[in-house]
């Protein structure tokens, strides 16, 4: 088991019977038993694909590829409309790792990724983590991903390694 001698949060967030979106935050405390990271453990997270956050995303990266703005465009292709950028798709992977599994102080060491089909605008995302395995001395491991549409399609799958930064109190310590 792993014990940081500092908080540490853990987000949670799911739609309540009204529809809105509530986050759950968690301390130190009540994930002890969720740091021990072994073979088979997973977590899911999902987002709906909007107009607004293909338009964020743009926004941020600076891709404006005609295949998401551009409908006449989007028509004449073989996708026949609008489609979301690839980084909307590994993005969620980003925040399932961050703030999931294995959570707070993730970072992707390398991945490879694969986009057996396209996301569109209005698709609801749901991106689904394995560990396939795990250093503890490491803290460090190989997990297995995958993305799934409403329709159960896969839009994305791959692999990664991943580590996770563990706070040190003593490096933490300010004279």
């Amino acid at each position: 088991m792993i014990l940081l001698d500092r908080t540490v949060w853990r987000s949670r967030a799911y739609p309540d019977p009204d529809g809105a979106s509530v986050t759950e935050f968690h301390t130190t405390e009540q994930v002890e038993a969720a740091m021990e990271i072994k073979p088979g453990d997973s977590a899911s997270r999902s987002l709906e694909v909007t107009a607004e956050s293909v338009q964020k995303f743009a926004e941020i990266t600076g891709d404006y590829n005609p295949l998401h703005f551009d409908e006449q465009f989007a028509a004449a292709t073989r996708f026949g409309r609008l489609l979301a950028q690839g980084g909307i798709a590994t993005g969620l992977l980003h925040a399932l790792v961050a703030m999931d599994l294995p959570g707070p102080g993730s970072v992707f060491m390398s991945q490879h990724w694969t986009f057996p089909k396209p996301v569109f605008i209005g698709d609801t995302l749901t991106a689904h983590a394995t560990v396939k395995s795990w250093r503890m001395t490491r803290s460090m491991g190989s997990m297995e991903f995958s993305v799934k549409n409403q329709d159960g399609q896969t839009v994305l799958k791959g692999e990664a390694t991943v580590f996770q930064a563990i706070p040190n109190s003593k490096a933490d310590a300010r004279p």
